[in-house]
């Protein structure tokens, strides 16, 4: 799943690429533009320890096609191991941003899957005002439970009858990663797993200020507007995180990554 690319550098295990946000649009505009299939997650410290603590799912994020450091210590990370020299995150409502704009240049129509239909109905009028010429083929909102015999290949049926060239899948994570692995032996399109890009243009959720962005402490902003849902997450993750890292460049840990991997899970969220 093109998981041999030379930007793939081993982080804790993750195969992360040493990418900006020209080369990841670039991938994902060219895999449209060519009908095939292309699997792409922005990964921070919550996704890569997702992999680090599930060798199944580090596996399947490791056939990924691109998997951008979505979060200054992720970026922070391929400099310190693999001397990366990399000046910027490449963040997921961000990296979504730009993905849009060459989508509504280009004329290549876009599809909307997961979150709900109240945050849909607010994302869909914001995304047409920032790219007037955009095209949103299709919209589906989450049903917030696993897949049924069957359903996969009918979500799959309907993207590709919408005339989409794109799914952007807002589940999650790790939900969105399983859903984008899974679905991707079915549509001839790049899937994005986007994670709060959903929220954050629909403006449901704030953004950190600049600075806060990069010094990495968009984990402490985030955890203040959701404690209760995110404070395990923070700060139990983010110092296990930490102290791979430092196991990893010392050498007392090799982190080896597991085999990418192409086996569908039997069961995932939709």
């Amino acid at each position: 799943m093109g998981a041999s690319s030379v930007t793939k550098k081993n982080v804790l295990g993750v195969l992360v690429d040493a990418t900006d946000y020209a080369d990841a649009t670039e991938r994902v505009v060219a895999a449209a533009q060519e009908r095939r299939p292309l699997a792409l997650t922005a990964l921070a410290v919550h996704g890569v320890m997702t992999g680090v603590l599930d060798r199944a799912h580090n596996a399947r994020l490791n056939s990924f096609d691109v998997v951008t450091p979505d979060g200054q210590p992720v970026r922070w990370a391929l400099n310190l191991l693999h001397g990366a020299g990399l000046t910027d995150r490449v963040y997921g409502p961000t990296l979504t941003l730009h993905v849009l704009s060459r989508f509504a240049d280009e004329g290549l129509p876009v599809y909307l899957y997961g979150s709900t239909d109240e945050t849909l109905a607010r994302l869909i009028p914001a995304l047409e005002r920032m790219f007037p010429a955009l095209k949103i083929a299709g919209v589906e909102a989450s049903k917030f439970r696993g897949v049924q015999p069957g359903e996969d290949v009918e979500i799959a049926d309907r993207i590709r009858a919408s005339g989409a060239r794109l799914v952007l899948v807002g589940l999650g994570c790790p939900r969105q990663e399983v859903f984008a692995y899974a679905m991707r032996p079915l549509l001839d399109m790049p899937l994005m797993a986007v994670g709060a890009a959903f929220d954050y243009h629909a403006g449901l959720l704030n953004q950190p200020p600049p600075w806060m962005q990069r010094a990495g402490l968009e984990w402490f902003w985030r955890l203040g507007l959701e404690p209760k849902r995110l404070w395990r997450r923070y700060l139990i993750l983010n110092p296990a995180y930490l102290s791979r890292l430092f196991a990893q460049k010392t050498g007392l840990w090799k982190a080896p990554p597991p085999a990418p991997t192409t086996e569908r899970p039997a069961e995932f969220a939709v």
